[in-house]
């Protein structure tokens, strides 16, 4: 059967358009890769059997208005843009695409870790306005402690590449069974147990009532001195108010930020007058490879839902929702 897609971005990973073409869907693309009201007209005037869903917010009017609508699929791991009630309230899972962009954010978070850490933006500053300031402002990864906060596919990867720089490497991650061990990195079962024992704090699981401004004034304070801190996972995850007051106060020394509360990160946002800040505008999932994989993942998952009503059960995330022929993951 052919089925109606739309895109919520201007383009879909060659490989997620292949898989969509073989099987003869039409696929809609938006025009503006950032504006709801045309993800609303678009889904109250066709009817689509399925979304892909990538940074754009998917409303609940949005789905209210596409009574066709039977599977949405997030182009990544992030559902904070869609509304996931309102889909469980229409009986409509809401899927991911876990793992298959980890290698790409995982190593984006270790280059804003060597970005922060060497201080390079406030180096490239120096060039650009004719100075050749070489100072030893900066520091070294090695003999560093990493804490990091989520341990799923990137957290490890991310782990991995830090024990070969030299880091030592510890994890909080209530999600894991509590028997969950790994050789040469320490498990900590209290976020505030972590906080003083990261020399490099880096945030990767998702934002829920636990997680949502975690990194407060409180928790921050907890850090140790000169800290460096690295977000490639969601925004929400830090008091941007407090953080940007241990910026200009010096306890936090540097930081990467790959996402943000709100974005594009506002003209006037403080995060952009500080020189021992490194900002990627939520780029971490998007190497070619990453797209490609994301791509292929999505449409696939949103075909074997429509044609068999099956979903792997770590992909779905809406609460309480299974399917009468559930995959194990």
């Amino acid at each position: 059967m052919a089925y109606k897609f739309l895109m919520t971005a201007p383009t879909l990973g060659a490989a997620g358009q292949q898989v969509l073409t073989d099987a003869g869907c039409q696929v809609d693309y938006l025009v503006d890769s950032q504006d709801t009201s045309e993800v609303e007209r678009k889904m109250a005037s066709t009817a689509y059997d399925a979304v892909i869903s990538r940074t754009v917010t998917l409303s609940e009017q949005a789905i209210a208005a596409c009574p066709s609508l039977k599977v949405i699929c997030k182009h990544g791991v992030g559902v904070t843009n869609i509304d996931v009630n309102a889909a469980t309230l229409r009986g409509i899972p809401v899927l991911t695409t876990p793992a298959t962009n980890a290698q790409s954010v995982a190593e984006l978070t270790i280059g804003l870790m060597l970005a922060a850490s060497r201080h390079l933006h406030f180096f490239q500053q120096e060039i650009l306005q004719n100075r050749w300031t070489r100072s030893s402002v900066g520091g070294e990864l090695y003999g560093k402690r990493l804490g990091l906060v989520g341990f799923g596919e990137i957290g490890q990867r991310v782990a991995r590449i830090a024990q070969a720089i030299g880091m030592t490497v510890s994890f909080f991650d209530p999600g894991l069974p509590e028997d969950v061990q790994h050789p040469n990195i320490t498990r900590l079962h209290r976020f505030d147990d972590l906080l003083p024992v990261s020399d490099v704090l880096s945030l990767h699981c998702p934002v829920n009532n636990a997680t949502r401004e975690m990194l407060n004034q409180t928790a921050l304070a907890y850090l140790p001195e000169r800290a460096v801190v690295i977000n490639t996972s969601r925004g929400e995850l830090i008091d941007e108010a407090a953080f940007v007051a241990a910026l200009r106060s010096g306890a936090v020394a540097a930081a990467g930020l790959d996402t943000f509360a709100v974005e594009p990160l506002p003209a006037d946002h403080p995060f952009r007058s500080f020189d021992n800040l490194i900002l990627t505008p939520h780029i971490g999932g998007s190497t070619q490879a990453a797209l490609d994989a994301v791509a292929r993942s999505a449409a696939q998952q949103c075909l074997t839902y429509l044609n068999e009503q099956t979903f792997a059960s770590r992909a779905c995330v809406n609460p309480d929702f299974k399917s009468n022929k559930e995959l194990t993951s």
